[in-house]
């Protein structure tokens, strides 16, 4: 039997946008020096719209009042592509993994959209892959979103599925800078909402089959930065 490395996995609930960065930079500097273990974060964002090295300012529809009417802030961020939303009822992955012996960044890329598309099956729910286009949909629509940025071989920032998101909020950018296709989540595919903890459990061990991981709960503080609640995800493997 081969041991597969370990990676940890913590639940940090609902996390400020800034907070989590912060957090992700500070993991990232300890996993290159070899004094962290991988790591996959999950949370949720109060409401934010981040702008990828890519994005325009176009891509952002809405202007200050509107924004500080819907209560959504906007950063411009380090990852690789366009515009995205983050917040409530959405499940964001931040893995800060070491890709060393992983693959390149386009196998890790592939690698998400496996996991996430296994996750969805899990529910029923057929989604896929697109070449050409980065993420996970349904038919034309894209239920999870994905941009990365590796620093020295090391992951961060990652993926966001939508499962109990407000789509309405989408309606104020360019999602991914692609105007042609819609958005979806998985309490619109399902006509139901779906329980986020059930989700995460899922997702956890998607991860671990597809990066060749043994997943284990992290511990109560990972870095310095905001606190980090023990994972209850369950998924030891």
């Amino acid at each position: 039997m081969i041991d597969l490395p370990a990676c940890r996995v913590a639940w940090l609930g609902l996390v400020d946008y800034d907070r989590a960065w912060d957090l992700q930079r500070a993991l990232v500097e300890r996993v290159k020096r070899g004094e962290a273990s991988n790591t996959l974060l999950l949370l949720e964002h109060p409401h934010v719209y981040t702008l990828g090295r890519r994005a325009k300012e176009s891509d952002l529809l809405a202007g200050p009042a509107t924004l500080a009417a819907i209560g959504a802030t906007v950063r411009q961020v380090d990852r690789g592509g366009e515009a995205t939303y983050h917040g409530p009822g959405q499940l964001v992955g931040y893995p800060i993994v070491d890709l060393k012996g992983h693959g390149g960044p386009l196998r890790y890329v592939r690698g998400l959209e496996e996991t996430l598309a296994r996750t969805l099956a899990e529910f029923g729910i057929k989604a896929r892959a697109v070449p050409g286009l980065t993420g996970v949909w349904v038919a034309d629509e894209k239920v999870a979103a994905i941009g990365v940025r590796v620093s020295g071989g090391v992951t961060s920032h990652g993926f966001a599925l939508n499962v109990n998101t407000d789509l309405g909020y989408f309606k104020h950018i360019v999602p991914c800078g692609i105007r042609d296709k819609g958005v979806t989540s998985v309490r619109r595919l399902l006509g139901a909402d779906v329980e986020m903890a059930l989700v995460r459990q899922r997702l956890v061990v998607s991860f671990g089959e597809v990066m060749g991981f043994t997943m284990e709960e992290g511990p109560a503080e990972l870095a310095e930065g905001p606190t980090v609640h023990e994972s209850t995800t369950g998924a030891r493997r």
